[in-house]
């Protein structure tokens, strides 16, 4: 049964922050808000939880998948950036956009698809920044929904009750909107629309 555990979405509680990110240091999936949607996850380097996680949302080997970090400064380590794409993630992240790069060897191969890139974040939310800088690692990220359905869910007593069996904790930050990230493809010479979100996808145009 997941534990269900309020935390306030404006000054998160260091103690609950501290316990949501042992749960994740023990290999656990968690359901936790991003500035965004809610987001299922588990820690960079959890290979049980990569798992655990592609067997839920039923998703292909070759599937993009983000992960999320607290600060521009993690970018470099995971993806390979020069000067103007740092510029261009200075000026849009922290924020409502995924941006695709090509991965470095720091990036697990378990969630890398043959294409060798990654989709990287840094939600502009306070439980989710204070959740990576104590859990000291990225959070593999993918929204909340469920295969063969178009809705994401965005109320928190929902997504417990239906989760209930198949993650290990649910954080209650209060029901978000269910609008995904901008998805913009940076691997090219110039920059890709994928997904149009929460993010204005025009300043790309």
């Amino acid at each position: 049964m997941a534990q269900f555990i309020n935390i306030h979405p404006k000054n998160p509680q260091p103690r609950l922050i501290s316990q949501v990110a042992d749960v994740l240091r023990e290999g656990g999936i968690i359901v936790y808000p991003t500035d965004t949607t809610y987001g299922l996850g588990c820690g960079l380097s959890s290979r049980k939880g990569v798992e655990r996680i592609m067997r839920i949302k039923q998703l292909a080997s070759s599937h993009q998948l983000s992960i999320l970090v607290s600060d521009l400064s993690d970018i470099a380590r995971y993806a390979r950036v020069d000067n103007a794409t740092y510029r261009l993630l200075k000026r849009f992240l922290p924020g409502p956009y995924t941006f695709i790069l090509d991965a470095t060897r720091e990036v697990p191969k378990t969630i890398l698809p043959k294409r060798k890139t990654i989709g990287l974040r840094i939600p502009d939310h306070p439980i989710c920044l204070e959740l990576l800088k104590s859990l000291g690692e990225p959070l593999l990220s993918t929204s909340m929904r469920f295969a063969g359905e178009t809705e994401i869910l965005s109320d928190p007593y929902v997504i417990h009750t239906r989760t209930d069996h198949l993650v290990d904790l649910v954080i209650d930050a209060g029901e978000l909107p269910a609008s995904p990230s901008t998805v913009v493809d940076l691997t090219g010479p110039t920059p890709q629309v994928l997904r149009a979100g929460a993010g204005d996808p025009d300043v790309f145009a």
